[in-house]
């Protein structure tokens, strides 16, 4: 094993320049990337990003990794199970680039130390577990005030949904049509309806377990949204190429060989499209619809569940 002293930045991503300039892989060494959440996409993205050269990290997952992780996550191993990701994947990257910057939370992000968390950060990658709304509009917030850009690279079905906030474009709530008085449901909702218009139909909804928080995911997947975040994350930096802004987003449809354009969604609560859309969902989700109705019994203190209100289709 060749020690820390054999490594050589140069050396080690030189096979870059000629796609990147010299200026441009300077620039890279010298951003720093906030990754919340090391899991299935989020060891990918890191990976992907520590190959091409960037040189800081703060990563973030409060998460321990498990035998269930082995189908999709870079990180998972039976070496690494019961260890948190964060750390794990900390010292995957120390080994690609034993000269990089590393700041781990392995309690996760949370208010407390959200500020810390993108302390110095020119660009946040999105890799939190698709169920984690509060916590993701949180983060949103917080890099909106600050002017930092957010990467929105997922797996839905068998490809890569790819969107960028910027601090000046679109807003997470805006794209989404999110609202305080949607239910954690209907939020949810409106995240699938935003990442993959029209493809739902690929995922067993008997897959998917609201409870337990769990959904089918391939690596194949993974490894594309990768691929799109880290070509993001690139152009954000050196200026290149045209960025996937919320409202222009992409969706790379690898079963059927197609590109899908993603588009602001219509509020699932305040408008007739998007009423119509919950109305579908719910009667085909009924995971999806049981955690609605309870929210909403929980909030009228009512005894019976609501009915869906009649959406008429001309």
């Amino acid at each position: 094993m060749l020690s820390n002293s054999a490594f050589n930045y140069d050396t080690a991503f030189g096979r870059n320049i000629g796609l990147l300039s010299t200026g441009e892989q300077h620039l890279l060494k010298n951003t720093r990337i906030a990754l919340a959440g090391l899991g299935g996409v989020g060891g990918a993205h890191l990976q992907t990003l520590a190959r091409m050269g960037i040189g800081s990290f703060n990563l973030a997952d409060p998460d321990t990794f498990e035998v269930a992780n082995f189908n999709r996550q870079m990180g998972a191993s039976m070496d690494t199970v019961g260890q948190n990701k964060a750390e794990v994947m900390a010292q995957a990257a120390r080994e690609i680039n034993p000269d990089a910057t590393l700041r781990t939370f392995p309690e996760g992000i949370n208010p407390g130390n959200i500020g810390e968390f993108l302390d110095g950060v020119d660009v946040l990658v999105d890799g939190i577990e698709f169920f984690r709304m509060e916590v993701r509009e949180m983060m949103y917030k917080a890099c909106r005030e600050r002017n930092i850009p957010i990467v929105n690279a997922g797996p839905i079905g068998y490809g890569a949904a790819v969107l960028v906030f910027t601090p000046t474009g679109m807003t997470f709530e805006e794209y989404f049509g999110l609202s305080d008085d949607l239910t954690r449901a209907e939020k949810l909702l409106s995240m699938a309806l935003g990442l993959g218009p029209g493809i739902q139909g690929d995922i067993d909804p008997n897959s998917v377990s609201f409870d337990k928080e769990r959904g089918p995911a391939l690596a194949s997947a993974c490894m594309m949204c990768a691929a799109a975040a880290g070509t993001e994350v690139l152009k954000l930096i050196t200026g290149r190429g045209k960025i996937a802004h919320a409202g222009r987003g992409i969706y790379y449809d690898t079963l059927r060989n197609r590109m899908l354009p993603l588009k602001k969604c219509s509020s699932v609560r305040h408008s007739m499209l998007g009423r119509f859309k919950r109305w579908v969902v719910f009667r085909r989700v009924h995971g999806l619809r049981k955690m609605h109705d309870q929210e909403m019994l929980e909030r009228a203190g009512a005894s019976a569940a609501p009915e869906l209100p009649t959406v008429a289709v001309n």
